[in-house]
C-alpha cells in the first residue's frame, strides 16, 4: 500500500512510502484484537478495591437480644451482614487483574488493528520532524494544517525525534504521542486518525520482522 508523505504543514512532499502488506494488509483477526484489548484494559486496573468482612468490623460481639421469644429472627452480633454497618458478604478484595498473552497473538492483534486503519484510509504518513521548543500551539497548528483537529489522533514516532513533540502534545485531550515500542492495539483502535512518521514506518517494519 503506497501512501503520500506529508509535511507538518499538511502539504505533499513529493515522496511516497510503501506500507508493508505483511503489517497493514493482513486478514484481520477480531478475536486476537479482543484478547489484546482485554489484557491492556485489565493491566490498567489497580485492583485495590476492598470491603470489610465480618471479622474486620469494629463493634461489639455481644448477642443483641435473647434467642427466643421476640417473634423476630435470631441475631448474633451487630457485625452481622444483615445489619446496616455490618460486614459485607463476598465483598471485593485486592487482586491482580493482569494476565499474559503470547507474543505471536499480540503481534497479530496489532497488525489486525493497523490493517483496519489502512482499510478505512485513516492513516497519514508524515516526514520526520521535531519542534525546537515545547509549545502546544505548534502541535495545534500542525493538526489544523493536517485537517485532523476534530479527530482523536495517535502520533507514532520512531523514538529518535525531539522529545518536544511529546511534551507539546500531552496537554491536548484528543491527542496522544507514543513511540513504536509503545504501540498497542487499544490505542490504535481508540484513535480516529493514525499519524505515522516515515521513521516510525521503517522502525515498525523492522520490529515486526523480528
Amino acid at each position: 500500500m503506497e501512501v503520500k508523505v506529508l509535511n507538518v504543514s499538511g502539504k505533499e512532499t513529493g515522496a511516497k512510502v510503501q506500507l508493508p502488506e505483511s503489517i497493514f494488509a493482513i486478514e484481520p483477526n477480531d478475536h486476537a484484537i479482543y484478547l489484546d484489548v482485554k489484557q491492556y484494559l485489565a493491566n490498567q486496573r489497580q485492583g485495590t478495591h476492598k470491603s470489610k468482612q465480618r471479622n474486620e468490623i469494629a463493634g461489639s460481639t455481644r448477642k443483641l437480644y435473647k434467642q427466643k421469644g421476640t417473634g423476630g429472627a435470631r441475631a448474633g452480633s451487630v457485625k452481622s451482614p444483615l445489619f446496616n454497618g455490618g460486614g459485607r458478604v463476598f465483598g471485593p478484595q485486592p487482586r491482580d487483574y493482569s494476565f499474559k498473552l503470547n507474543k505471536k497473538l499480540k503481534s497479530l492483534a496489532r497488525k489486525s488493528a493497523l490493517t483496519y486503519k489502512a482499510q478505512d484510509n485513516n492513516i497519514l504518513v508524515l516526514e520526520d520532524f521535531s519542534f525546537d521548543t515545547i509549545k502546544t500551539k505548534s502541535y495545534i497548528k500542525m493538526e489544523a494544517d493536517l485537517n485532523v483537529t476534530n479527530d482523536k489522533t495517535l502520533l507514532v514516532i520512531a523514538g529518535a525525534e525531539n522529545n518536544n513533540v511529546y511534551l507539546s502534545s500531552r496537554n491536548l485531550k484528543k491527542t496522544k504521542v507514543i513511540s513504536v515500542e509503545q504501540l498497542n492495539t487499544y490505542d490504535v483502535l481508540n484513535a480516529g486518525k493514525l499519524l505515522l512518521t516515515t521513521g516510525a514506518v521503517k522502525t515498525l517494519e523492522e520490529a515486526f520482522a523480528k
